[in-house]
């Protein structure tokens, strides 16, 4: 028989009982149309994990102070001071190193004419915009020559600005910060909230050495940002900086680093394989309604091989072999699930970017996830389909005439 007959007749008998096979097919559709909403769902959320991480700099590794023993009484992380700027000039010189930021934060209260605004200040160098991909609004940002100099420049984060200045421009007025008068050179870019819900906009970048000299009496640094040309690079940086910082710092064998190291490459490592489970069990939860779909279409093949053994034996008897039999039942199996996963595809797909639209999920529709749940209803048309199929091919001709 050839394949175009077959498909003509398969066809013609879904026709013939066309709210069965409707209905039969409404348990594909579904199945498909879940395992694509679903693994939208799980897509956009790696992705949305990703983008945040990439916003905080995902190939980043940060220095942080370590703790000391005093007595035998260890005081914590953060309370050494042995951090300094030499050592991010230092740390500038290793291999993969694209930019270093070191910082000193401390808190203020900021006031322009009759608005006054509690917020914090960060000592930075102009390498610190860049590691943190933090575009400018308005304005300029200042220089090395400006940290050199210790000199009284700010740039504020949104926030501040518009608590200070509201419409305003704020760029060549003076802030006074604490007793501290400040002149603006610019505003940055809008941040928004981090990870853990905080306010980045909620801040004014100073030069570190202004922060240290002026503000908080320091010599030391509390941070160290690195920016790395790679995650690979930033994943073996932590092994080829401790002996620079160990040397620096006379730390000798046996001694416990007095910094600590945080790398934000193992984070996003750990998330996006986090998502991408979360991606998969989501498809997999999903894709069980698939196989109920597969179900439905092998119960009602057998009832179609048993309501038309009559017609098989016809068939047989004028020449039909048993393997002509068999294709036209799996093609009448296969028709109905790709049938329910064209339209699978277009209800999933209307489906996900309806929650997207009334919901705070980010889905990402892929070509890979429409490909899969497709191919997986297609396998499972024919395989559900087989014994049906198999079982309409093995009857006797002469048993099949004489059913009523």
């Amino acid at each position: 028989m050839a394949w175009l007959d077959g498909l003509r007749l398969a066809v013609r008998a879904l026709w013939r009982n066309r709210t069965r096979a409707a209905l039969t097919a409404l348990g594909v559709i579904i199945g498909v149309a879940s395992v694509i909403a679903m693994l939208a769902v799980g897509t956009g959320a790696q992705r949305r994990i990703a983008a945040e991480f990439e916003a905080m700099g995902s190939f980043n590794v940060v220095i942080r102070p370590g703790s000391i023993t005093r007595g035998g009484v260890r005081t914590g992380a953060g309370t050494t001071t042995s951090l300094t700027l030499a050592d991010a000039e230092a740390i500038a010189g290793l291999p993969g190193v694209v930019a270093v930021a070191p910082s000193v934060r401390g808190a203020v209260q900021a006031r322009f004419r009759g608005a006054n605004w509690g917020t914090s200040v960060e000592g930075v160098t102009p390498d610190y915009f860049a590691v943190r991909a933090w575009p400018l609004a308005e304005g300029a940002l200042f220089t090395q020559r400006e940290v050199v100099a210790a000199a009284q420049v700010c740039v504020l984060g949104k926030t501040v600005a518009t608590e200070l200045f509201g419409l305003a421009k704020p760029v060549g007025e003076t802030v006074l910060l604490g007793g501290l008068a400040c002149k603006v050179l610019g505003v940055l870019g809008e941040k928004g909230a981090s990870a853990w819900g905080s306010d980045q906009d909620d801040i004014i970048a100073l030069p570190v050495t202004t922060v240290q000299r002026k503000i908080r009496g320091i010599t030391h640094i509390e941070r160290i940002e690195i920016q790395c040309a790679s995650r690979e690079v930033a994943l073996r940086l932590p092994d080829e900086l401790r002996p620079v910082l160990r040397a620096r710092h006379h730390l000798r064998e046996g001694q416990d680093d007095d910094f600590r190291h945080y790398n934000r490459a193992e984070w996003a490592q750990s998330a996006e394989a986090s998502a991408r489970v979360f991606s998969w069990l989501l498809g997999s939860i999903a894709s069980v309604s698939l196989l109920v779909g597969g179900i439905g279409i092998m119960n009602i093949m057998l009832v179609s091989v048993t309501e038309r053994t009559h017609e098989i034996g016809i068939r047989m008897a004028i020449g039909a072999r048993p393997r002509d039999i068999l294709w036209q039942f799996l093609l009448e199996a296969l028709l109905l699930s790709v049938a329910g996963g064209l339209l699978g595809i277009v209800l999933g797909c209307v489906g996900a970017l309806t929650l997207e639209r009334f919901s705070e999920f980010t889905v990402t529709i892929t070509p890979r996830s429409i490909f899969l749940a497709f191919g997986f209803a297609a396998l499972v048309g024919v395989f559900f389909g087989l014994h049906p199929a198999r079982r309409a091919g093995a009857l006797r001709p002469i048993e099949a005439l004489r059913y009523e």
